[in-house]
């Protein structure tokens, strides 16, 4: 897992980070996903729905209206725990979709250059069990799939693994839980939590808040600081066009309707709080403000590597 960076690798400058007071959350990034992502995974978001919208353009859709979207992972310390949501495609592994098949990237010299290194994190927090959300849990060794992070727990919701474990799964999410998943279980790093509907504190500054309907155990994560609060989406919202319309869903939400009423709870109680909204597929900027507009919602993004105190 050495890396040797060049002067002229820009990608291993410092990652973007996010300063709640005495809490820094940074997000590391694995890739850009491709224009057709936009389409095909959230297809009631038509140009024509876009251009309702100005505050989209040019961060979070292009000038034709296509939606940005992008794969990464957050990490921040708090009170000395070191800790990682979601992991990403992962490199070197068998997908069916060509856009994740088998990357390269460099999302372990991202971890090294924000302070990461993959020995030294203490907690992976999988949002769901999805196949973009797992991927660097483990890393090839050979022929075996080894875990990245092996000094970690790794916690996903009991309902989550449980609904996976009895689902009927095709051979593409068989391999994913083959290569990202089972091993993490196979060597005891996996904790399964029971998550009541008013969510859970894991730790200090660290509450996991039930956000059904994209899967059945999916967790949004929230960060407290003493003087300011983070909320990372994972895929209960998947990009900023969802808060001008959040009926709008992704193709593979498996209960649409609960996925759009946990949309809805979950805006309605953060907008106009000043508790900075992550989005785990949001392209740069990323982070935002979730702000009442009329009947709906829009995202003013909070730039990189700002202070954000509560007002």
């Amino acid at each position: 897992m050495h890396h040797h960076s060049t002067p002229s690798s820009s990608s291993h400058s410092k990652p973007p980070t996010w300063d709640l007071g005495d809490l820094t959350i940074h997000r590391i990034d694995e890739v850009p996903l491709p224009p057709q992502t936009g389409p095909w995974l959230l297809p009631a978001a038509t140009p024509g729905v876009v251009a309702q919208a100005p505050w989209l353009r040019p961060e979070f859709a292009d000038e034709a209206g296509i939606l940005r979207l992008s794969s990464h992972s957050f990490a921040f310390s708090v009170d000395g725990l070191r800790v990682l949501v979601d992991t990403g495609i992962g490199n070197g592994k068998t997908r069916a979709n060509p856009a994740w098949n088998n990357l390269d990237s460099d999302y372990l010299a991202r971890l090294d250059a924000a302070g990461f290194p993959p020995q030294t994190i203490d907690l992976v927090i999988l949002t769901h069990l999805h196949t973009d959300h797992v991927g660097w849990n483990t890393y090839a060794d050979g022929a075996n799939w080894k875990p990245t992070f092996p000094n970690a727990r790794y916690l996903t919701a009991r309902k989550e693994w449980d609904y996976w474990a009895s689902a009927d799964m095709d051979e593409a999410r068989t391999q994913m839980f083959r290569d990202s998943v089972y091993p993490i279980k196979d060597a005891g790093l996996l904790d399964l939590i029971e998550v009541p509907e008013g969510g859970i504190d894991i730790a200090p500054g660290i509450r996991l808040i039930p956000t059904p309907g994209h899967t059945p155990g999916h967790l949004a994560v929230e960060v407290r600081s003493r003087t300011a609060t983070a909320l990372i989406t994972g895929d209960c919202i998947h990009h900023p066009v969802q808060l001008l319309q959040p009926g709008i869903g992704s193709c593979v939400d498996i209960d649409p309707q609960q996925s759009a009423a946990t949309r809805r709870r979950l805006l309605a109680s953060l907008a106009d709080t000043g508790t900075l909204m992550l989005g785990t597929h949001f392209p740069s900027p990323t982070g935002g403000l979730v702000q009442s507009h009329g009947d709906s919602y829009q995202l003013t993004p909070l730039p990189e590597a700002s202070k954000h105190d509560l007002p």
